[in-house]
């Protein structure tokens, strides 16, 4: 080719040289077709490229839309489905190729009508509208060569623009399908993952509503590179003050995102991709999310969990970038709920949940999420049902679409059927009878049928959750996180906050018991302000340095909280469990701590408690074997279901495809805690459970089968699990119990709701 223009020097350059003709394509008052013709002439000639073709979506498959080097009759006859051929397969995985010889790809498939035989190398990246591809361009060379990296990107770029060109040309069939999405009032079902139960109606409204790009092609380049410098020094500053001042972090789970947010936000290849894209002739939102899109096709190749993460906290971080240069900022608390509503978001934190009118927010559905969350804790405390883990939330659900929110089945419906409606307003209207039914359960006491009594008392973390006291009946807290207020506080909480908090807290809950558990933070429960380790992240954090094992190394630090404590609960019983121990030795220096700082505070003429019990949670299966050391020196012992289940099964109870895989009720589980019922019996030890585990009632009754007779479970647990009680022949069941622990069956739930069912036990079911 003599008149072939030179090499480009740049993605940048050869990006803006098509765009500026692309530009006057665009403009040009020509049907959409000549239009695609026309740009198909242009990049083949910008990048020297024998062939270069556009496929678009339509009625499900692509379509070859325009071509410069294939046979002209293939245009409109030649389709592929979505994981077709190459093309297919750049649009479903939403991927680029770069091949030097295309025929020795798995997933090549000849079509003889467009002549492609001649050409070996191949490269295509896909058209991408509102994060679905819409289509594939895709250029090939006769010579079999790699294509270089700046003519990928200028791909790329161009690309990007022509989902402009192609949302708003002539193209009916096509466009319909792009809108398809948008459009389609059919029903869908979604499942998901319980992470809080309860049902809730409401439309739909998204935390964050995405911003849609509708200008690519930058009219002025330096006066868009001033508007992406403007909204990164206004987005760093956001990330600085939210760093230092915010009350709660926005992390949710994940737990270091206030600092990988500050890496991110610091990035100079970031900034400079962005810049170099704004070079190329895009506008600074398109130029942006060109940067992002990359971002994500890399993503979907990374199999590391972690980098998956940070890569999802660079996609928020996007998002926030786009939302400052476009103008519309704030998230739809801001804004206001103005009717029922059912909150969408990837993920929350805890503040953020905390900013929406609880009497309109009717349910959160969450795109990840897990039981271990700490806005998880908000939303129990709120009485907000969440579903997570619910896959394609973005193409399946649109801004104000109805939705039918039941936690406990795992399902969402999206846009449903007055039948669907119907149905599922009658489950409703079950579901609030039951709920009225329970609270009139509120002040009977939780005795059995033959006369046997047990204490009910509620989990809690926030100063908040000790309303549920009264709203209960609950006989006191078995269970106050400290660590929460750590969690969600950006600097280390003072003793003087700490005591504030504990105060409050022994004051609202009266004569009834308060159980504070030490602060459990580190592994998975890292602190942005407190560098725990130096050196790396665990790969295993919930067996990690974290609970107990970290506090008796930050010696200060549960000096600071014992004197916290104590000073708080002047003239009452203070009683204090330690988490995460493994060996007695352990319990021991906490217990002696706490000693001397009471004597320390005495020497000091400080006000005391007028006596402390202390406890310890059983979670680490292996301090069984040393219990008996430890009984003569504990006053309490709390069974932690969730952790000690995890470490039994060595199963992560975060990971969704074991989060259901082992049963509470499974003979492993149930003989263990019946050992330690076992072992503490007879002795001047209380032995209790906080967990899960306890607040579901058929679990809670196997419990009471094997010894338990104090649960501390969640507040909404309380009701359901105090009317299984009043319910129970206790006798008839710890005479039965004994054959189920010899015997188990394949499916032991079956055993217990055999015999629940056989004895008219009231399990709400």
């Amino acid at each position: 080719m003599t008149n072939a223009p030179p090499p480009p020097t740049s993605a940048a350059q050869s990006a803006r040289t098509i765009l500026t003709r692309l530009h006057e394509v665009m403009a040009a008052r020509t049907n959409a077709q000549s239009k695609l013709n026309q740009v198909v002439g242009i990049i083949g000639e910008c990048l020297d490229s024998e062939v270069c073709s556009i496929y678009l979506l339509r009625e499900g498959a692509l379509e070859l839309y325009a071509t410069r080097g294939l046979k002209q009759e293939a245009v409109h006859v030649t389709r592929l489905g979505l994981g077709e051929g190459l093309v297919g397969t750049i649009a479903e995985q939403i991927e680029t190729l770069n091949l030097d010889e295309a025929a020795a790809h798995p997933d090549f498939s000849y079509r003889p009508e467009t002549g492609e035989e001649l050409f070996h190398s191949f490269a295509g990246v896909p058209i991408i509208r509102r994060e679905r591809a819409v289509g594939v361009l895709c250029v090939q060379h006769a010579e079999p060569r790699r294509y270089e990296e700046i003519e990928i990107e200028t791909l790329q770029t161009v690309a990007m623009v022509l989902s402009e060109l192609i949302a708003n040309a002539d193209l009916v069939d096509t466009a319909a399908r792009i809108d398809a999405g948008e459009t389609d009032q059919s029903m869908q079902r979604l499942s998901g993952q319980k992470l809080v139960d309860g049902m809730g109606a409401g439309i739909a409204v998204f935390h964050q509503p995405r911003v849609h790009i509708e200008h690519t092609v930058a009219d002025d380049i330096e006066a868009e590179r001033h508007r992406v410098y403007a909204a990164f020094d206004k987005m760093r500053e956001q990330i600085d003050r939210m760093a230092s001042q915010a009350e709660f972090g926005v992390g949710g789970e994940h737990e270091e995102v206030l600092e990988t947010y500050k890496m991110f936000a610091y990035d100079e290849g970031w900034s400079r991709r962005i810049n170099e894209a704004i070079d190329s002739g895009l506008t600074a939102e398109a130029a942006i999310e060109r940067v992002q899109q990359r971002t994500r096709m890399r993503m979907r190749q990374i199999d590391d969990a972690l980098l998956r993460d940070r890569m999802h906290d660079l996609e928020d971080l996007s998002n926030r970038l786009i939302r400052i240069v476009s103008g519309q900022m704030g998230t739809a608390a801001q804004v206001g709920l103005r009717q029922d509503s059912i909150l969408v978001a990837r993920n929350l934190g805890p503040a953020e949940l905390l900013e929406y009118d609880r009497r309109r927010l009717k349910g959160v559905i969450l795109e990840e999420g897990s039981l271990t969350a700490h806005v998880i804790i908000v939303a129990r405390a709120m009485g907000v049902p969440v579903l997570g883990r619910v896959r394609d939330v973005r193409t399946s659900i649109r801004e104000g679409d109805m939705l039918l929110l039941d936690a406990a089945a795992g399902t969402l419906h999206v846009r449903p059927t007055q039948a669907v409606q119907d149905a599922f307003d009658a489950k409703l209207v079950i579901s609030q009878k039951r709920r009225a039914s329970l609270a009139s359960l509120r002040d009977l006491p939780a005795v059995t049928k033959d006369g046997v009594p047990i204490e009910l008392m509620i989990n809690a973390g926030l100063r908040e959750d000790v309303a549920a006291l009264d709203l209960t009946g609950a006989r006191g807290i078995g269970l106050f996180r400290t660590e929460f207020q750590f969690l969600v506080s950006a600097t280390l909480p003072q003793r003087e906050r700490q005591q504030r908090l504990y105060r409050d807290v022994l004051d609202a809950a009266g004569d009834r018991p308060v159980i504070f558990r030490t602060v459990d933070i580190g592994g998975d429960k890292a602190l942005p302000y407190m560098n725990v380790d130096e050196n790396a992240l665990e790969e295993n954090p919930a067996m990690g340095w974290r609970a107990l094992r970290l506090a008796l190394e930050r010696e200060g630090l549960l000096k600071v909280q014992a004197r916290a404590l104590m000073e708080a609960a002047a003239g009452r019983t203070l009683n204090v469990m330690f988490p995460m121990v493994s060996e007695p030795w352990e319990y021991e220096a906490a217990r002696q701590l706490f000693i001397n700082q009471r004597a320390w505070l005495k020497q000091h003429n400080k006000k005391l408690p007028s006596a402390i019990r202390y406890g310890a949670m059983l979670e680490v299966p292996g301090l069984i074997e040393t219990l008996d050391l430890m009984l003569p020196h504990l006053d309490f012992l709390s069974i932690g279901t969730n952790d000690l289940t995890q470490f039994l099964f060595a199963a992560d109870r975060a990971h969704p495809r074991l989060a259901e895989r082992y049963d509470w009720l499974s003979p492993t589980v149930m003989r263990y805690l019946a050992r330690v019922v076992k072992m503490v019996s007879g002795s001047k030890v209380t032995l209790g459970v906080c967990g899960e585990m306890g607040g579901r009632p058929l679990e809670a009754m196997a419990l009471l089968g094997i010894g338990i007779e104090r649960l501390s479970i969640t507040p909404a647990g309380v009701g359901p699990v105090k009317a299984m009680i009043r319910s129970l022949d206790l006798g008839a069941l710890r005479r039965d119990v004994p054959a189920i622990l010899a015997h188990p069956a394949a499916n032991p739930r079956g055993q217990y709701l055999d015999w629940a069912q056989k004895h008219q036990v009231d399990l709400g079911e």
